[in-house]
């Protein structure tokens, strides 16, 4: 019960229904207020319990100084939690030992239970192995279901031992689609009270919801675990950034263009830690659909979240997904009783402001490596001529200006080449070069959950095919939406048969090649690539393209719409512009350009208002937790304690509350601890724990053939995060990492300094070292350290790797709270500063002192770094809560809350 220290308590009757809420306007101030802070204060008022949750923090909220940098901390209760199954897994493998740990502990593990509702999407772990044909996605199916029983079987008893818990089945749909066309409430209901409806997830992408007017945003599952139980999410009161758009897009332009310019204004901008939200005029001529894509990529600009207010677009998207009536009507009587209905017209107190007229966005890609590099698309092959420099070897580069022409490797128009012949299985040949496209995927719930662009990949698809054009013979073609109501307004459209016809065949219902799930190559496409160690692409609809995440054998990887990507495939080349050159000739040999098979604004949109109905959603969802008749006969251990396999390598007990008691250690300052990785900027949650293929000859590798997996069955790190010891071995293990200690390596490799001269070796097996001679270690990074995915694995990973501390000139929200969350210390270089400047090479030993001030109740803003080299600074804590320090304090968020549920 809310202590109503404000008697904002009152009554909203919508038809026959009454519901208890509470009011925003009996509080100073929150009239002015931006909508996401108001979303907050309404948190604060109806969790006051005069302790954790005071009449000051929300007098705080109400009094908010935009112009202030965040100093107040409060407590925010999420209305629920998301889950999708990599990040899920794990949450339930914990939540399974909590259970145990309180029973040893002499509690009651029933405690061990999500007290608010919490969903589980099974959306990662269908990978795009087959391709190309009409059974692709039911073979797709099946490899899924044989690889990942043990895990299904873990989720199952998950759905019937904890209450408050749902599990969506696989070959359903992606976590965020789901969540926009169904889960989503906009205002919750419970227990007679009307509230807005707001969440945590363990995906960044878990903003794609604030699209819908929904608060919420990822966190790592270690934090996503507390929420279940009941723990509110502490954080500081945000700077918000307004957002305003004016005007509308101009033909031609789509929603992918439309956030890859937002994300590139926002990157550059700076938001990270911040809110952003958008108003103006040009809100209300943006779809709920476009509103979706744009809050999906928050993670990639950097926000916590990126939310649109409610309006009428926001009614017609809840009726069009099937919301009961009285559900919409709830949602237009709240909003507009609390001052959350928009006004296009207003301007609300924002920390910062940017605006965007929408009619000056144009056709755009971004990549090769990162989302917010956006490059026009007009000016996409003349950069790839620049950018894939950085990707051919150092002979290949230097020849174009030492060697005489007669020796100098091949140069194509400026560009390097070394065109490779290539034998398909059917004896016919073809040539492929650096640039070409081996991967073309329509992917992602960014852009699948938008029934524009989806439509419009369609009809380039058909024009396509009329005119005699398919996708080149070395293209890797996906199709896999976010929901299966993409695949029936796709049918009754008549479009499937064209899709089908260019290489876009339905692969699966998941995330695929967005989050590395691609599947393998053709075998004759990847030993070309890799006997000639060729510079090639993907080109995929996704919101992430991260160095070694697409595919191992893509180096470049470009983020497009998903008509460009149909483009794309049957260009074949990112060498080609297909803003001017041919991508193709028709069947009287004349050329074809892209604005042939372009579709007008008009062909769209007739395609959308005719083949989309909210039957479609009703039939989709009617039974959405039920699965099918495989999910249904998966057998599963009964009991409110789960009966751990020995054998499994796929979900094991993790060692974390081994040795637990109820009364805390003591922290202690580091001594002696010698550096595991020196790392660059922008080193991301993918580069410290992969989510992609396991190599045979990593550590993980050779773990899994030690227990009888053959290599076939090795299956991603992803769909092995509820078995740490996979894990472990997989941390910082990304083909793609370059640790500066082990110069020329890439990969997972270090110096191990246990060893004379420290000689290289893997990550792993140099902690296994350091942690016999209890040597403790710490990791050194740059600018942006842990960007991308809210991974709890890659904190997890870290901590039990043996590293006690890491220093790094910048973090990313959530990977910097996920490693306190593992007891592990985030510190910052000094303002200007970095491992560079202070001359550090990663070869010293560090010892950090001051950290025992935390034993007093205080954080200490620094702490003392010295080396035995004689290097010494301040090095900025970056606890930056109360609730952060007691978290760190009890070696961890997991062991606090046991230990409070116990108390409690």
């Amino acid at each position: 019960m809310s202590a109503n220290s404000f008697d904002a308590r009152s009554t909203l009757r919508v038809g026959d229904e009454s519901y208890e809420i509470f009011k925003l306007d009996k509080v100073e101030g929150s009239a002015r207020l931006p909508y996401s802070l108001k979303v907050l204060l309404e948190n604060l008022l109806r969790t006051e319990d005069g302790a954790n949750i005071t009449a000051d923090h929300i007098r705080a909220i109400g009094g908010w100084d935009s112009q202030a940098q965040p100093s107040q901390e409060i407590q925010f209760t999420p209305a629920r939690v998301i889950m999708q199954d990599f990040t899920g897994v794990p949450c339930v493998v914990d939540l399974a030992t909590m259970r145990e740990a309180v029973k040893e502990l002499g509690g009651d593990p029933a405690k061990i239970n999500p007290l608010a509702p919490a969903e589980l999407v099974i959306d990662h772990s269908v990978i795009a192995d087959k391709f190309g044909t009409k059974d692709a996605f039911g073979q797709n199916v099946e490899l899924e279901y044989g690889r990942n029983k043990e895990r299904y079987q873990f989720l199952r008893w998950g759905q019937t031992a904890f209450d408050e818990f749902k599990v969506v089945p696989p070959g359903t749909g992606i976590v965020h689609q789901v969540n926009i066309e169904h889960l989503a409430r906009t205002v919750m209901v419970r227990n007679g009270q009307a509230y807005p409806d707001t969440l945590v997830g363990t995906d960044s992408h878990t903003t794609m919801v604030n699209g819908l007017g929904v608060l919420g945003w990822g966190v790592g599952g270690i934090e996503a675990e507390a929420a279940m139980l009941g723990q509110p999410v502490s954080m500081l009161i945000p700077r918000v950034v307004g957002f305003k758009l004016t005007g509308e897009l101009k033909p031609g332009t789509t929603a992918t263009d439309l956030v890859l310019t937002i994300t590139e204004m926002l990157r550059k901008h700076g938001v990270v830690g911040k809110f952003v939200e958008f108003y103006g005029e040009g809100v209300a001529a943006t779809s709920l659909a476009n509103r979706a894509t744009i809050g999906n990529m928050s993670p990639e600009f950097g926000s916590t979240a990126a939310i649109f207010p409610i309006d009428d677009e926001t009614l017609n998207y809840l009726r069009l997904t099937g919301r009961d009536a009285q559900q919409v009507a709830l949602v237009e009587a709240y909003a507009k009783e609390q001052g959350l209905w928009l006004d296009p017209k207003a301007e609300p107190d924002f920390s910062e402001k940017l605006e965007l007229d929408l009619a000056t966005v144009v056709p755009s890609i971004a990549g090769p490596k990162r989302p917010q590099d956006r490059i026009v698309l007009a000016n996409a092959a003349q950069q790839f001529a620049q950018d894939v420099r950085n990707y051919v070897s150092d002979d290949e580069e230097a020849g174009k200006e030492s060697f005489p022409a007669s020796d100098a490797p091949a140069v194509s128009n400026g560009v390097p080449s070394k065109p490779t012949t290539v034998t398909a299985p059917d004896g016919s040949t073809y040539e492929i070069d650096h640039g070409a496209v081996t991967v073309a995927a329509i992917t992602s719930c960014t852009n699948t959950s938008n029934p524009y662009v989806m439509v419009a990949a369609a009809l380039v698809a058909k024009k396509a095919v009329e005119k005699g054009l398919t996708r080149k013979p070395w293209v890797k073609t996906t199709l896999a939406p976010g929901s299966k109501v993409v695949t029936d307004y796709f049918d009754k459209a008549g479009l499937t048969p064209y899709l089908d016809k260019v290489g876009f065949n339905l692969v699966g219902y998941g995330c695929t090649t967005c989050i590395g799930n691609s599947g393998p190559l053709p075998e004759e496409v990847s030993k070309a690539v890799n006997d000639n160690d060729l510079a090639v692409t993907s080109v995929l609809s996704g919101n992430r393209n991260f160095e070694g995440r697409i595919n191992p054998d893509v180096k470049m990887n470009y983020l497009a719409s998903p008509p460009l990507v149909v483009a794309y495939a049957i260009a074949g080349s990112m060498k080609v512009d297909i803003t001017k050159d041919a991508l193709g000739t028709d069947q009287d040999g004349k050329p074809v350009f892209l604005a042939d098979i372009w579709p007008t604004e008009a062909e769209v949109n007739d395609v959308v208002a005719n083949a989309i109905g909210e039957d479609m959603f009703n039939k989709s969802y009617q039974d959405v937790f039920a699965g099918d008749a495989q999910w249904q006969a998966l057998p599963i251990p009964t009991g409110n304690t789960f009966e751990w396999d020995s054998e499994s390598t796929y979900v094991r007990k993790p060692p974390y509350f081994e040795g637990m008691t109820m009364e805390t250690t003591p922290v202690e300052d580091i001594t002696g601890a010698r550096v595991l990785a020196k790392l660059g900027d922008s080193v991301t949650t993918d580069h410290i724990s992969p989510a992609g293929a396991i190599k045979a000859d990593t550590p993980a590798g050779k773990y899994l053939t030690e227990h009888g997996i053959e290599r076939r069955d090795f299956n991603s790190y992803g769909s092995r995060r509820g078995n740490h010891e996979v894990m472990i071995r997989g941390t910082f293990a990304n083909i793609r990492l370059r640790n500066q200690i082990a110069p020329g390596t890439e990969g997972g490799y270090t110096r191990d300094f246990t060893q004379a001269d420290g000689p290289v070796s893997f990550i792993y097996d140099a902690s296994q070292n350091y942690q016999a001679a209890g040597t403790p270690l710490a990791i050194l990074a740059g600018k942006e350290y842990g960007s991308g995915s809210s991974r709890d694995w890659a904190a997890k990973g870290t901590a039990l790797l043996g590293v006690k501390a890491v220093i790094a000139e910048s973090y990313e929200r959530i990977h910097r709270s996920n490693l306190i969350g593992m007891g592990v210390l985030p510190l910052q270089f000094p303002e200007g500063q970095n491992a560079e400047t202070l001359g550090l090479t990663g070869e010293e030993a560090f010892s950090f002192t001051g950290v025992t001030e935390l034993n007093n109740g205080t954080t200490p803003r620094t702490v003392k770094v010295t080396t035995d080299t004689g290097v010494e600074f301040d090095a900025v804590v970056r606890i930056d809560t109360p609730g952060e320090a007691d978290y760190y304090r009890n070696g961890g968020i997991l062991q606090y809350v046991l230990r409070s549920l116990i108390r409690s």
